[in-house]
């Protein structure tokens, strides 16, 4: 019988896409198993109908959410969470491995068919006590990419040369071949922008990406197009006042594997911290990543066509969501943005 393995990586987009390159080695390894990933709504676009993948489950943390706010909706709330269980023990698995590490992933990593449940020793949040096989403690400052890639190793697979096997169709290169056209882009050189982030010390000043976006139009022609969620729009439009030249807003308008398809249709892309910013390393984009309060040795955009920078103060990192006086981003100049771009640009 064909074995059978279980991911569970629950979230984020940067977490989902940072254990891409073990699921590429453990399908190379096991080209007849029968591959299974458990992953929250927010990421899965990027996994659903993924060739090297046998069958996806989407943990709905946000439908439980919504209904345990209500304490009239706890009987549903109770159904739909022992149908989902339900779900998630219908099939047997030889192993279950838990990439997440933290409480809830390690309750589903129990809650699972798993004859073997591998992790890493001393979990966050307690996370190992559901497993039977845990790996020695990871140092906390390797890069999540080769963290992850050991826990495939463990299971014979080959990690030497980490891939990012990203699922971009066809329709996902017409949907944003689409969206360029109707904004009047064509096929005319982009720079995406990525300029929000969940947390506010990981963001850069609007003017900043102004002067970034009319520096690369006016050097090397070429066109932004912002990116983002729904939330992004307000700091989209401050970057459009900003700037001289017209800009091309698709926040809120691309799904994941749009996004990726239009990440390698970029000439460069200037990001935050955030997971898109990974998704366009993973696509293989020329990209400027800009860190302040994180560490990008060990979340940093994984590859050789990418640029961090990084002032490197004496507070920095210090992982706070919230300061004062956030001087790790709002001291990036725009020229070295733009000296950046200048490096890593296509065409």
């Amino acid at each position: 019988m064909d074995m059978r393995i279980l991911l569970v990586k629950l979230s984020s987009i940067g977490d989902v896409v940072h254990t891409l390159p073990a699921l590429a080695a453990l399908r190379k390894r096991y080209p007849d198993a029968h591959l299974s990933w458990l992953v929250d709504e927010a990421a899965s676009d990027l996994l659903c109908s993924h060739p090297m993948l046998n069958e996806v489950i989407i943990y709905p943390r946000r439908g439980f959410g919504e209904l345990s706010s209500n304490l009239r909706q706890w009987p549903r709330l109770i159904k739909e969470a022992r149908n989902f269980i339900n779900h998630l023990r219908s099939k047997s698995y030889d192993v279950v491995i838990d990439f997440q590490g933290l409480l809830k992933s390690g309750v589903l990593t129990w809650l699972s068919r798993g004859t073997r449940k591998l992790g890493f020793a001393e979990g966050r949040e307690w996370s190992s006590i559901f497993l039977t096989e845990k790996l020695p403690r990871y140092d906390p400052d390797e890069h999540a990419v080769l963290r992850y890639l050991r826990l495939a190793s463990h299971l014979d697979a080959d990690v030497e040369k980490p891939e990012f096997p990203l699922a971009i169709g066809e329709a996902d290169t017409e949907r944003a071949g689409r969206l360029l056209e109707e904004a009047g882009a064509g096929d005319r050189r982009i720079l995406c922008l990525n300029p929000g982030a969940a947390w506010e010390t990981k963001r850069w000043t609007p003017k900043g990406f102004a002067k970034v976006t009319d520096s690369c139009f006016e050097r090397w022609d070429m066109v932004t197009v912002i990116i983002g969620g729904p939330g992004d729009n307000i700091l989209a439009s401050d970057i459009a006042m900003s700037a001289r030249h017209p800009v091309i807003d698709l926040t809120g308008r691309t799904r994941l594997r749009t996004l990726a398809a239009l990440y390698q249709r970029a000439g460069a892309v200037v990001s935050t911290d955030t997971g898109p910013m990974h998704l366009a390393a993973a696509a293989g984009a020329p990209l400027v990543a800009l860190f302040g309060p994180t560490a990008p040795w060990r979340t940093g955009p994984f590859g050789r066509k990418q640029q961090v920078i990084r002032l490197g103060l004496s507070c920095s990192p210090c992982f706070k969501r919230h300061c004062h006086d956030p001087k790790c981003m709002m001291d990036i100049s725009p020229e070295q943005v733009i000296e950046a771009v200048g490096k890593i640009r296509r065409w």
